[in-house]
This record gives C-alpha cells, structure tokens and sequence, in this order.
C-alpha cells in the first residue's frame, strides 16, 4: 500500500496568477508528494522531488537574487588560455545592470539586448547569469531534471537576425578550470537563434574538433518547431536518469519528450565524464555569433534592440534510485 502526503518547499510566500504555464492559480505554494511506500511485490518508483527553485518574484527593476545567481561579464571569462567573445563569436558585452538584467515585479526575469552604436555588429549589451550552486546532480541509480517556463524573445524576421536566447548546464568541473569543455558536459535545454521560433536540445561532449559526441556541433536534436514560443511562455526540461538502462537525457517541451540520447551512443569514459558530477545552471541573450551565422548570420542593420527574454521560473528536482522489493521508502 501507498499512502502520499504533500510537503511544502520553500518558495516565496503568497500566490502568483496570470502565467501560460499555471493551471489552477497556485504559484508559490511548491507542493511534492513525498511517498511513504512498503511493497511486498515489485519495484517502488521514486517521486520527483523539489529542491531548488527560483520563482523571480522580486521587486520592478531589481537584480537577481545573488544567493542564487552569478553574473557573468564582459566577453569571457578572463583566465589565461579563455577564448574571448565567449568563445563563440559574439558580440555582445555581458553586464550585471538592471538595465539588462532585472525582475519586472510581476514575477518575471528579464534578459535585454540592448543596442548602443551606429555600428550593427557593435555596441551591444545584455546579460548572461549562473547559478551559485553547482551540485545539481544525478545520484546513481536516480535521476535530475532541470526545467523552466520561458518566453523567448518576441521578435522575428530580419529584425531578430543575431539574437540567441538559451537555458543550458554546464558540468561543475568547468567552474574555476573554464579550459576543459566540452569533455566536462554541457547540456543545452533551450536555445533559439534569429528568431526562428525553434528549439534545439544539444549535449556537448568528448573531446573536439570531431571526437565522440560530433563537435563542436554536439548530439542534437536539430532544429524542432517550437509554435508560439516566442509570444508565450512553455516549459523547457531536461531529464537526466541514471536509473534506467542504457542511462538517458531526455527533451521535453511542454511535456512532450521531443529528444533523447541514450549513454551507448558513445563510449562510457565520455558519458561518465559528461554526466557523472554536478551542474550549474546558465541563462543569457546573446547577440551574434556561430550558431546564429549558421543560420542566416546577424546581427544587422535590420536588428532591433531591446527585446527580452522572459523567465518565469527556474526549478530543479531529483529522484532516488528505486527501491527493491520489500523495502520501506521515506523521503
């Protein structure tokens, strides 16, 4: 027999309304089900379970909350040995100003290009933050996910030509070391380039140019339609699940499982040191650069500024491995 008894965690206090995504009002109250399960048959499935989340539900025009986040500046890292324009070409600086980087007091972040120049190519600024934690991880024999309902930018056509919006998790072994990518892991849960309204899910791996995991263009899911994306909010979310066999990372939009990689699809030294260890989390707007001059280049002329993305919550969760036969879980 299973008995469920909902748990509270943490949140801001108070509910929210209004969001896309939100069904039945309830925005703050992140209500688990804990299971408390003894079986005398079978194989008890572990429940998701929350621990960690930020809801952006700070005041109009202020930073993000820096127990959570860090700003990333300028054009790169700065170590000796770090590529600069982030070591993809763009062009944008990063800041940590509201002007770029703010909560817009109705529970949502808010990343802005902004565009400073007579010069297309140049001039530009936006923002780019990491979470402070790094441990967001899969026990083995358990699973993480990571996933947050975003709004691109809602710009398209000549005028979006440059912009990149993107969630991604960057493997921890990368903070403070900043020169050992891609063998460290990088998951891409969201990017979009010049507005295509798309969705690309990337896992970059092994070692590059070429090597196990294709790169430096990665194992990805191509571009996927992503209708609406732009003028609304949808869930973005990755799944990575060492209890199953071979171990996965899955896509999903919306709840849709649109991609997924499967550990046999390269060798186990570079799953293990792609996956096996903590992540941080990462959210920017970046203006040019390769992935958008694969796809039309940018930005021009034609580029407006001034268009956020729009993030309404960031949460991570994890399950436990599944307990055998007879074996009571308390969570």
């Amino acid at each position: 027999m299973c008995l469920q008894k909902p748990t509270i965690l943490g949140g801001s206090p108070g509910p929210r309304f209004g969001s896309d995504m939100r069904q039945n009002g309830i925005r703050n109250a992140l209500i688990t089900a804990v299971v408390f399960c003894s079986t005398l048959t079978g194989t008890a499935q572990e429940t998701w379970l929350l621990q960690w989340s930020d809801e952006f539900n700070g005041a109009a025009n202020t930073g993000v909350d820096t127990n959570n986040w860090l700003y990333d500046t300028g054009t790169g890292y700065g170590c000796a040995g770090c590529p600069s324009k982030w070591g993809t070409n763009e062009v944008e600086s990063m800041t940590s100003s509201t002007s770029n980087v703010f909560q817009d007091g109705m529970g949502h972040l808010s990343i802005k290009p902004i565009h400073n120049s007579s010069d297309s190519a140049s001039g530009w600024t936006s923002g780019r933050i990491e979470t402070v934690r790094t441990d967001f991880q899969a026990v083995p024999g358990g699973a993480l996910a990571v996933e947050a309902s975003i709004q691109q930018p809602n710009v398209s056509g000549s005028a979006a030509l440059g912009y990149w919006p993107a969630l991604w998790m960057m493997g921890a072994p990368f903070r403070g070391n900043y020169l050992n990518w891609p063998g460290i892991g990088e998951i891409d849960i969201m990017e979009d380039v010049n507005g295509l309204s798309s969705e690309f899910g990337t896992l970059h791996c092994g070692t590059g140019p070429g090597g196990p995991c294709n790169e430096f263009t990665g194992i990805s899911s191509g571009q996927r339609t992503c209708s609406g994306c732009q003028t609304g909010f949808h869930v973005y979310r990755i799944e990575l699940d060492r209890g199953v066999s071979p171990e996965q990372i899955r896509w999903y939009l919306d709840g849709s499982n649109f991609f997924t990689i499967n550990s046999n699809q390269v060798d186990a030294t570079t799953w293990a040191n792609a996956t096996n260890h903590g992540f941080f989390i990462i959210l920017d707007v970046a203006i040019g650069g390769d992935f958008p001059g694969a796809f039309g280049g940018g930005p021009t002329s034609s580029t407006i500024s001034d268009i956020p993305m729009l993030v309404d919550y960031v949460r991570v969760y994890t399950k436990g491995p599944k307990k055998k036969r007879g074996q009571l879980t308390s969570q």
